[in-house]
């Protein structure tokens, strides 16, 4: 029995197993650095499958080890995120979530699930590859600054270090059954943008007497366009958002100031300083030439994500013999963040993304609603290819082919 047949025919005695996780888990959600539960759970997952690892990293993360034969000669990190929504769901399952308000409306529980699926194929593998397997089981991915970065200044990414890492994300335009991937930059970096423009508020009737800030908030939102049609170069990617207009006046009453919240996207440092400067010069300049001011606070969040194009490569060609390369699609570049960025930036990485779409059970909802839900036909494919990825990347390193393994 090969590598590929060893680990399907795992994915099949495990994977009922791995339902109940993700039910699990999907039904008991907790938000960002609040995954105590979530983390004791893990931990006796683990520790059940006799898995050697470390809690309380980040506060709630979790990091793991499993030692092939000769451990010490190379390292290759796996990923899951752990933290939930502030999202009421709207899901009729018997594992809908039991915390109201609270929601896996992204996938989490997904990828825990599949990561510990993983996790117990690989330990019952460990005497057929060299090396080490390293199980990253991170919080707060969904708030800033985000739990990767938090768990690498508490040194994730040493004793032992990996030399690649691994991400998988759910996504519900590809079906179940198939992957993506795209190479090089892939996700954008992203900054949360605030600005409060102040003026004189009134009554409505007297605008004469006013320093109305709605309308001057109006011009910078406005203006505050021309940062990406006519300061960005036409090849670089970049979204400024608002989603945010908040002025507590009346229907005749201005208030002395509106609060607006958008956000930043691009691919490039240079011109996300750039953009930042110009955001802020444009928004105050707008503000005092009609007479009010507005105060600029920029917090720049999570940069840019890029795969590692010698491993994404490396990736394909082992996804398109564990699942057939008709089930490999290549992605689009996509304005979405995610705090992996912080592990790509620092390791060769590559974070692909899961099908969980179903459009005849008619699981076809979008990340970060409240009927988001996932086929979980999904999972086999997860914890398999998953693990199949982890041997590979191992033994890749001294193979001409795949042929072998």
């Amino acid at each position: 029995m090969n590598l590929k047949e060893k680990i399907k025919s795992l994915v099949s005695e495990y994977y009922n197993e791995v339902v109940e996780i993700r039910r699990h888990l999907h039904a008991h959600p907790e938000l960002s650095l609040h995954e105590t539960e979530t983390a004791a759970y893990i931990s006796a997952k683990l520790n059940s499958f006799g898995i050697e690892h470390k809690t309380g990293i980040a506060k709630t993360g979790i990091v793991g080890i499993i030692k092939g034969k000769n451990p010490g000669s190379k390292v290759v990190a796996l990923r899951a995120d752990m933290d939930a929504l502030p999202i009421k769901e709207a899901n009729d399952v018997d594992y809908a979530s039991k915390n109201s308000g609270v929601m896996h409306a992204c996938g989490h529980d997904v990828h825990m699930a599949c990561l510990l699926g993983a996790a117990k194929i690989l330990q019952a593998m460990k005497n057929e590859f060299e090396g080490s397997i390293k199980l990253i089981f991170q919080p707060s991915e969904e708030t800033y600054p985000g739990g990767a970065i938090m768990m690498i200044n508490e040194g994730v990414l040493e004793n032992p270090i990996p030399e690649v890492v691994f991400g998988q994300h759910v996504f519900p335009g590809l079906n179940a059954g198939q992957v993506g991937v795209k190479p090089g930059q892939y996700m954008a970096s992203t900054d949360e943008v605030y600005l409060i423009v102040k003026g004189r508020g009134g009554h409505a009737a007297t605008p004469h007497l006013n320093i109305d800030p709605i309308v001057i908030a109006s011009h910078i939102i406005i203006g505050l366009q021309q940062i990406v049609s006519r300061f960005a170069k036409p090849y670089m990617p970049t979204v400024l958002s608002f989603g945010k207009i908040i002025g507590e006046g009346r229907n005749n009453i201005i208030p002395d100031e509106v609060k607006i919240d958008g956000t930043l996207r691009t691919f490039s440092e240079e011109w996300r300083a750039e953009a930042h400067k110009k955001i802020t010069e444009m928004a105050s300049g707008i503000a005092r030439s009609m007479g009010g001011e507005c105060e600029v606070k920029i917090s720049k969040g999570y940069p840019f994500l890029v795969n590692d194009d010698k491993l994404t490569a490396k990736f394909v060609e082992a996804a398109s013999d564990f699942l057939g390369k008709e089930n490999v699609k290549e992605l689009d570049l996509a304005m979405t963040a995610e705090d992996f960025a912080y592990f790509s930036q620092r390791k060769p990485s590559c974070f692909y993304r899961l099908g969980i779409r179903n459009e005849k059970t008619g699981i076809t909802s979008n990340l970060h609603t409240p009927t988001f839900n996932v086929d979980e036909e999904s999972l086999k494919t997860g914890m398999g290819l998953m693990a199949f990825v982890a041997i590979y990347s191992l033994k890749r390193a001294c193979l001409e082919s795949i042929d072998s393994l």
